[in-house]
């Protein structure tokens, strides 16, 4: 996987605790189309501290163009805002 760190909008629920379950995202490509992804599963997530910043690293599993997909999101909990990690 390669790492990007593209920020995206994404559309996600919440639990009672706080933590957040993405749903579908939307990014630019290359060529400056939106391109919406929905995300399939959520394989795993864990927590990390870079830099002072915590950060909730989802590892997620989607069918993009008829080909299964691993990448990885990560959520920034002081600023909220979602990144495409690796892809």
């Amino acid at each position: 996987m390669k790492i990007l760190m593209k920020p995206i909008e994404m559309i996600a629920w919440f639990t009672l605790e706080g933590i957040p379950n993405p749903i579908r995202y939307k990014m630019t490509s290359t060529d400056a189309s939106n391109v919406v992804v929905k995300v399939d599963r959520v394989v795993t997530r864990s927590e990390e501290k870079l830099a002072g910043n915590r950060m909730i690293i989802f590892r997620c599993q989607s069918e993009i163009n008829g080909l299964l997909r691993l990448y990885e999101l990560k959520y920034e909990l002081s600023t909220c805002k979602w990144y495409l990690y690796k892809a």
